[in-house]
């Protein structure tokens, strides 16, 4: 009886092919987080575009950002769980898919509604797509010192969309802005024709936590509406107190059912770890600042001080293109320094940035903005990558999609009321200055409380939960 070749195969044989498996894996998860994350920073320089062609005040277009936002993180839990139960990879793939066709229906979108509704049908893709990436990077370097290198390279792709996002939506929006929808395209199939070389991803078999789905979806569907609408009626209107309250009593009920269900969505032991809870208030506290601020100064720039789309993209520049040179280093200075030194680093950054840009004059040049607005660029690399490796390393890896989904929540929590409080505040009689200047203020107030608690966060260590 003779035996093939690959049967006597060694280790050292298969290290290669195993290798290239693990790069494709993180290249296509890389593309993933990049091509979600783009399509949230590059719709804010398009928001007049799309005013001036589908019509609607500020709220509209606090929607056109927020539907995606809303979903997104409404999702985020059970998408995460769903890819401990059916694999990252699969669950990945379906999630891309989604996003991609949303991607060509919100293009050529005849009105504000259809546009909101295909937003928000991208959010639900995207929310798929986001934790199952990480999921897929932990799976693919199970080395612990590996995989915190592998959660840079993942960052990077994230970095690189903040930072292109806003110039390649002004590019774009010159031809039209619906060309911001339609550039999902090649970017999803190249990531899909990628992730087919991607070894298959564990799967943990349970039943679905509906419960927990449609409580979870309420809660953050009234919290973002309620903010969203209160900017246009006011925080005591019906519909705002009421959206309220539905968010008050869905939350209430979600942890009720996941500490009673027999296969909870979020299990709330993984609450037990300290290192958790304040990954999860430090991913709420930096978007806050990263996703918030562009927000405010993308209708700042076009509308205060009459900037182009391009122009106003350009502004952006010099902030997201320093943050994705400083983020291939993030591993290494956290390597060198533990990761409570650049985050908490990384997080008074956006507060001293936030206090800057309110105490300078309305009247200042742009290009004193754009420098100012540095500090917030550079807290991305210094806060996200050290962060999210910490996190991977405090839950078990049974548990990393699911862990993946309550953090990504927290991101998405913190940026959708960013762009919802802060649009209430710019739509407010007392003026777009003083909305500017008091959500600048907030941003700051948020950031310092997150670095506070980043002092407790613990070094690595194995299977916590």
């Amino acid at each position: 009886m003779t035996l093939t070749a690959s049967s006597h195969r060694s280790p050292e044989a298969g290290a290669p092919e195993t290798d290239r498996h693990a790069t494709a894996t993180l290249v296509a998860a890389v593309l993933g987080f990049f091509v979600i994350t783009l399509d949230a920073t590059i719709v804010n320089v398009a928001l007049p575009s799309i005013r001036d062609a589908l019509g609607g005040g500020i709220t509209g277009l606090q929607w056109v950002v927020d539907g995606y936002t809303m979903m997104f993180a409404a999702l985020l839990l059970s998408a995460g769980s769903l890819s401990d139960r059916i694999g990252a990879r699969k669950a990945f793939t379906g999630g891309l898919v989604l996003f991609v066709v949303a991607s060509v229906a919100c293009g050529p979108a005849p009105s504000l509604p259809v546009l909101i509704a295909a937003r928000v049908v991208q959010g639900i893709g995207a929310a798929v797509t986001m934790p199952t990436s990480m999921a897929l990077v932990r799976h693919a370097f199970p080395d612990p010192a590996r995989r915190a290198r592998a959660v840079g390279v993942w960052a990077m792709g994230g970095a690189v969309a903040a930072a292109a996002g806003p110039v390649l939506g002004g590019v774009l929006s010159l031809v039209s802005w619906r060309m911001i929808f339609w550039i999902n395209l090649p970017v999803g199939i190249l990531t899909l024709l990628l992730l087919a070389r991607a070894p298959h991803s564990p799967t943990r078999p349970a039943p679905f936590d509906w419960i927990g789905q449609i409580t979870a979806i309420l809660a953050m569907g009234g919290l973002t509406f309620g903010a969203i609408e209160a900017g246009a009626a006011g925080f005591t209107a019906p519909q705002v107190l009421s959206s309220f309250a539905v968010a008050v009593v869905a939350l209430a009920a979600f942890i009720t059912a996941q500490a009673n269900v027999a296969h909870p969505m979020v299990p709330l032991t993984l609450f037990r770890s300290p290192t958790v809870v304040v990954a999860t208030g430090i991913g709420f506290a930096f978007m806050v600042g990263f996703y918030g601020l562009p927000f405010l100064f993308s209708l700042s720039f076009q509308q205060q001080h009459g900037l182009s789309a391009l122009t106003a993209g350009i502004a952006f520049l010099p902030m997201m293109l320093l943050s994705a040179c400083l983020t291939p280093f993030s591993a290494r200075i956290a390597e060198r320094t533990g990761p409570r030194v650049p985050v908490i680093t990384g997080l008074t950054l956006i507060a001293a940035g936030s206090i800057a840009l309110a105490a300078v004059p309305a009247s200042v040049p742009v290009w004193v903005t754009a420098l100012l607005l540095i500090p917030i660029g550079l807290s991305g690399p210094l806060v996200m990558p050290p962060t999210t490796a910490l996190l991977l390393e405090h839950v078990a890896a049974h548990h990393t999609g699911t862990a993946s989904g309550v953090f990504n929540t927290s991101r998405q929590i913190g940026g959708a009321l960013a762009v919802a409080v802060f649009g209430a505040l710019l739509s407010d009689s007392a003026g777009f200055e003083h909305g500017l200047r008091l959500s600048l203020l907030l941003a700051a107030a948020v950031a310092l409380a997150a670095a506070l608690a980043a002092s407790r966060m613990g070094a690595p260590r194995r299977g916590d939960t």
